[in-house]
């Protein structure tokens, strides 16, 4: 194969006083941070679909990107061309996973079966692209959202025949998964939500979607996927109400239709935005409830109201983020995917890397900041103290159930005024820009 990244070298770690934008200053996949090195702790993972079908495009602006694979007129031809850029760009980088939606590597057919027939052509190709080397499949999925069959939704589609094509479609994508030893299979429900209530069977679309879910695991038991399932919640855009709004969404739909014990969610930063929440919100509610599974790494312009899907590289949020994961105990079989794509005006190839390699910087410090913060407990002794009320005498009885409205009428009427410690906000984020600073 030729090569394509020609004057990009492997990507290798310089330390924090290099000046070469093509290496990390901050990622040393080898570096112990505890008992895991920085690899094994942050599993980074490049997404096809950005990085190598990413155009440039936006609402009010045509594709200012053009890469070495477009120049193939055969579709099949130009999808062999991308995957093998993808190899030699996950190579360099030194990335360990990577992750697809079945369109991003192979192109629809004329008919179902022509469109399976060249998904499973480039996912043999993908097989001996992968043998010997060191870069594994994070999750795969399924495109239900960008052709015109789904302009209703695809489990939650008005249409029986969208919600069959759907399900034969995430029957191959699993297959796939599978093929490619997948560690996890990720359901992104793009149109699965309403524009309007007027024309709208709210209670029939989220039974389906339910039934759907319900194939999807007996499918994934029949074929011996033994990879984690994961949701990923998206509040808005392009519908005007997604089904799969924000963690607490999805948790309560999973647990309605006993649905829980079966899937994780797969959080991405900048839907977090959208829902107007934090990255660190919508990771903390996952990590209580048991359902952190996966993270799409990226960051939105919180001035705008659509998916920018930036490159991370807010330390507050990297911090904080790695801050749950490591309370989670890592991330186990997920991942931190690049959902993220260069700007549009950053349209060469070297702007991929720089990119890629910016995130994997950022993550990088706020996962030594986290640790050290984390081993420190200076936050959690003072979340402990916050709440020291709770352990004994009257808060202690709340918590252990043996209080009731009338015993607690009884304890109020004997007490003065009440005195209230102060929440001291602004040292603790002082203290996490100490960490921040020293990482």
């Amino acid at each position: 194969m030729q090569e394509v990244f020609k004057g990009i070298p492997m990507i290798s770690y310089e330390g924090r006083e290099s000046q070469n934008p093509l290496a990390f200053k901050h990622y040393n996949p080898e570096e112990m941070i505890g008992d895991k090195s920085m690899r094994e702790h942050l599993r980074f993972s490049v997404a096809v679909w950005h990085t190598f079908t990413g155009k440039g495009i936006d609402p009010f602006g045509s594709a200012t990107v053009a890469r070495a694979w477009d120049k193939y007129p055969q579709a099949m031809d130009q999808a062999k061309a991308r995957m093998e850029a993808a190899f030699e760009f996950f190579a360099k980088l030194g990335v360990p996973y990577f992750c697809f939606h079945d369109r991003d590597i192979a192109p629809e057919g004329g008919s179902l079966a022509e469109t399976n027939k060249n998904l499973l052509a480039i996912t043999d190709y993908i097989k001996e692209l992968m043998q010997g080397g060191k870069v594994k499949l994070l999750w795969g999925t399924a495109n239900l959202f960008a052709h015109p069959r789904f302009v209703h939704g695809a489990a939650t589609s008005p249409n029986a025949d969208v919600f069959a094509y759907a399900a034969a479609q995430v029957k191959k994508a699993m297959e796939v998964t599978l093929g490619l030893g997948g560690e996890n299979y990720v359901f992104w429900g793009g149109r699965e939500g309403y524009e309007t209530l007027l024309n709208t069977d709210m209670e029939l679309e989220v039974d389906n979607l339910a039934r759907f879910f319900r194939m999807a695991v007996d499918y994934a038991k029949e074929i011996g996927f033994s990879g984690q399932l994961l949701i990923e919640p998206k509040p808005k855009e392009p519908t005007k109400h997604q089904y799969d709004f924000d963690v607490a969404s999805v948790l309560a739909f999973l647990r309605k239709y006993g649905l829980d014990k079966d899937f994780k969610v797969n959080i991405e930063a900048n839907h977090a935005t959208l829902a107007g929440h934090t990255f660190q919100h919508e990771l903390h509610y996952a990590r209580i409830n048991g359902v952190l599974g996966s993270v799409d790494a990226n960051q939105g312009d919180e001035l705008l109201g659509w998916d920018t899907d930036q490159f991370p590289t807010n330390l507050y949020s990297t911090t904080l983020a790695m801050y749950e994961i490591l309370k989670n105990g890592g991330l186990h079989k997920g991942g931190l995917n690049f959902d993220a794509k260069a700007r549009r005006g950053s349209f060469t190839d070297r702007d991929l890397f720089e990119a890629h390699i910016a995130g994997m910087d950022a993550f990088a410090i706020g996962l030594k900041a986290a640790y050290k913060l984390l081993k420190s407990g200076v936050l959690e002794k003072m979340v402990e103290a916050r709440y020291s009320s709770y352990r004994q005498g009257i808060g202690q009885k709340i918590r252990a159930g043996n209080a009731d409205f009338r015993d607690l009428e009884e304890y109020a009427l004997t007490q003065g005024d009440i005195r209230n410690e102060s929440g001291q906000q602004e040292t603790l984020e002082s203290i996490l820009n100490q960490y921040i600073l020293q990482a």
